[in-house]
């Protein structure tokens, strides 16, 4: 298999007012490239920390985090700043939109960070993907739920990254909007070949991945079986 991710033994644990709470217990996971996971399991249960973990915004007290062939565990923050830039599109549920920024400069700000001289035209062809085209200078505010969580699924992409992790990115919608959003991130999964991990309660939205896994206390199991 050509790994995309490749967890090995990663444990997470924070200190809290009555000691250490474990939030990963021995996570062991593989990812290949362009495969879509789901991952299920009840609140609490550890699926936006592994999440977190898998993009290096958390790092585990023990066990290897490997990514895109690279191991984040022996990144410092700037490295792994870089590493998000060039591999990593993130889509959370509340959208996490600048307010004053219009959709097209929201979009435009990854590929900026990264020193990319025609962002702006980049991140109006890319809303247009999601059909936006027509909203590219409307700020957040003027902006549906499902509209925005369009311009999240364009910045997203917007640097053709090489993992999407979205954390219940319908979770703010209704219904028939998040559906409508939902078939528009795996339209974009496919058009670009991306590795999608897609954390979710909805087990038909999970149904529609590669593979599916259950997460419970920490641990993650498949087909029932830890």
């Amino acid at each position: 298999m050509d790994s995309m991710i490749e967890l090995c033994d990663v444990s997470l644990s924070l200190t809290g007012g009555g000691g250490p709470v474990n939030i990963l217990r021995g996570v062991d996971l593989q990812a290949a490239r362009g495969e879509t996971l789901s991952i299920v399991g009840p609140s609490g249960a550890g699926k936006t920390t592994l999440l977190m973990v898998m993009g290096g915004l958390e790092q585990p007290n023990r066990g290897s985090v490997k990514v895109a062939g690279e191991d984040l565990t022996c990144m410092g923050e700037e490295q792994l700043a870089r590493f998000r830039r060039s591999n990593l599109g993130i889509v959370f549920q509340s959208f996490h939109l600048i307010g004053t920024m219009t959709a097209q400069e929201n979009v435009a700000l990854p590929l900026e960070f990264a020193g990319v001289s025609d962002a702006g035209q980049q991140a109006q062809a890319a809303l247009s993907i999601v059909g936006l085209q027509d909203r590219i200078a409307h700020y957040p505010s003027q902006l549906s739920g499902g509209e925005q969580q369009r311009v999240a699924l364009a910045r997203a992409f917007v640097a053709h990254p090489a993992l999407i992790l979205a954390d219940e990115p319908t979770g703010n919608l209704d219904l028939d909007t998040g559906a409508a959003v939902i078939d528009l991130l795996f339209e974009m999964q496919k058009r670009y070949g991306t590795t999608l991990v897609l954390v979710t309660h909805d087990a038909a939205l999970a149904g529609r991945c590669d593979r599916q896994l259950t997460m419970v206390d920490g641990r993650v199991s498949v087909g029932g079986e830890t």
